[in-house]
């Protein structure tokens, strides 16, 4: 049985063979952090192969870090970019808080209804076993979605984050639930997500 990596807290969502926990008003001045994030954030638009075939992903993103934090994912190879001063204190806002080191950060940019991530779990090797995601979001609320890997049909729990919140998945929770970012049917303004991550084992690409 795993060990939940946090105290008991009411943002904490009972789910089984996962420790995920919901902070709604982590940071403050989200609006503000948005457009600073937005006009700091060196974006780009990755293409993945999909059935052999070059797909455009339906985001921006980003990856900085420490220097040796090289991260990659269907295929994309990212090296790290130098930390930026708002990328580094919210990096210390969340340590602090978590009491963990994070060496790295995936940003990502959805830029209105049509941007998503399909379903996915962060497995990669390079984070480890176990790693912890914290997960932070500025801008406009979007849904969050898991769902149990191994109960195909089953429904997924919905979480809507909000700007400012931290969302934290640790434990077992990429070994055994997928996550994802849908589009939306309605109307959205932009959010930026930002991952922080610890680079367990240093790849250059996979």
């Amino acid at each position: 049985m795993q060990q939940n990596l946090f105290t008991a807290d009411p943002a904490a969502l009972d789910l089984p063979d996962a420790d995920v926990r919901y902070y709604p008003e982590f940071i403050e001045n989200g609006s503000a952090l948005y457009a600073s994030l937005l006009e700091e954030i060196n974006w780009r638009q990755d293409t993945i192969q999909l059935y052999g075939k070059p797909v455009v992903i339906p985001r921006m993103n980003a990856w900085y870090g420490d220097e040796n934090a090289h991260y990659g994912y269907s295929g994309i190879a990212m090296a790290p970019q130098c930390w930026t001063p708002s990328l580094l204190i919210l990096k210390a806002q969340v340590e602090a808080f978590l009491q963990l080191n994070f060496n790295s950060v995936l940003a990502n940019y959805y830029r209105d209804e049509h941007d998503s991530v399909a379903w996915h779990a962060d497995d990669e090797p390079e984070l480890g076993l176990q790693p912890v995601i914290a997960s932070l979001s500025f801008g406009a609320t979007r849904r969050f979605s898991l769902r149990r890997k191994s109960q195909s049909g089953s429904a997924p729990v919905h979480i809507e984050l909000e700007s400012g919140s931290l969302l934290v998945m640790a434990g077992n929770t990429q070994q055994f639930w997928h996550h994802q970012l849908a589009k939306s049917k309605s109307p959205v303004l932009g959010r930026i997500n930002l991952t922080y991550r610890y680079v367990a084992e240093i790849k250059h690409g996979k």
